[in-house]
């Protein structure tokens, strides 16, 4: 993509003016389109200075979810070669949704800036405010049964801690089956969907919503941010395009170790990272509610809770709670 290319060229000689003659042999336009290029990079952001006898040179570096910077150094086979990005949509699970049934290809990403109506689990609303969060959905089109799902959720949750461990410092933790906690407030969300057909899975949608650098009192009581969690001393802003970055490095990372050792690997990073194992839980489902001591993780998944008497039960849906 030619925008792409241009920043490329800018990028690469931050310590020097590139001339508009270069930039245009460079990119095969002519000066009037240079021109364009550099006002639309502006207007995202951008901070370029552009001298009269020089040319131009990149200043700095908008922590914008858009296209050219997410791919920039990404790394990926799969996850993030095609980003589609907008300032504002309703949800982009509903976008990916929509996109993923007309054919977009896997590893395709929607990421927006605000959310209207962010989805949560069970129909609940995810807070989206604008600029200080990263809202994305992934197409995913692994061969699996329906009844799989769960272990793309779990997968998830696994991606994302360890991204946010990565490139934070916080130690994120997994609540099941897909939130991300830090400090035991909530600072990431995780909803998979998916279209199946028949016996077989056609493509997951996997929206990711987390809290970078929101101020408390922009979200619900329980939730947090990950700049709110840092250090009083260290309160900086976290980038979110770098976050944006691991999360994908780390989801595709996941997904490849999946299709080559199995779910094995998955359940014992999770087990690694889970902040309720070992815990009392209230258990709330669509048609009770137990309490008990959170056992474990099986094969496929769900979530093993000992009751009093020691009967195992399983859940796969529903709310788990910690009981203080």
């Amino acid at each position: 993509m030619l925008d792409e290319k241009i920043l490329a060229i800018l990028r690469n000689n931050t310590d020097t003016h590139v001339s508009g003659e270069e930039l245009c042999k460079l990119s095969d336009i002519s000066r009037a389109a240079i021109w364009k290029h550099i006002e639309k990079f502006r207007e995202e952001g951008y901070e370029i200075e552009a001298s009269p006898h020089l040319g131009y040179r990149l200043i700095s570096i908008p922590d914008r979810l858009i296209p050219g910077e997410i791919k920039w150094g990404l790394g990926t086979k799969i996850l993030g070669k095609t980003v589609i990005s907008y300032k504002k949509v309703d949800s982009t699970n509903n976008v990916a949704y929509e996109l993923a049934e007309k054919g977009l290809a896997e590893g395709a990403i929607i990421i927006a800036e605000e959310q209207e109506k962010g989805k949560g689990r069970h129909g609940r609303l995810w807070q989206s405010p604008p600029k200080g969060g990263i809202y994305m959905s992934c197409i995913l089109r692994p061969k699996m049964v329906p009844n799989e799902i769960s272990k793309i959720t779990l997968l998830a949750a696994v991606a994302v801690a360890k991204a946010i461990r990565a490139a934070t410092g916080l130690n994120a933790m997994i609540k099941w089956p897909n939130d991300i906690l830090v400090n035991d407030d909530k600072v990431c969300g995780i909803l998979t969907e998916m279209k199946a057909e028949q016996d077989e899975i056609a493509f997951v949608v996997i929206g990711i919503g987390v809290n970078v650098n929101t101020p408390s009192r922009g979200l619900p009581k329980g939730a947090s941010s990950l700049r709110e969690e840092l250090p009083r001393d260290n309160k900086v802003e976290i980038s979110r395009v770098e976050l944006t970055k691991k999360i994908l490095q780390m989801l595709e990372e996941e997904y490849m170790r999946l299709k080559r050792e199995g779910f094995v690997h998955i359940i014992d990073e999770w087990k690694q990272m889970s902040s309720m194992i070992g815990s009392r839980v209230k258990v709330v489902t669509q048609n009770r509610t137990f309490e008990g001591l959170a056992h474990d993780i099986d094969p496929d998944g769900a979530f093993v809770v000992r009751l009093e008497e020691g009967i195992l039960e399983r859940v796969s849906s529903g709310d788990i709670i910690m009981v203080r």
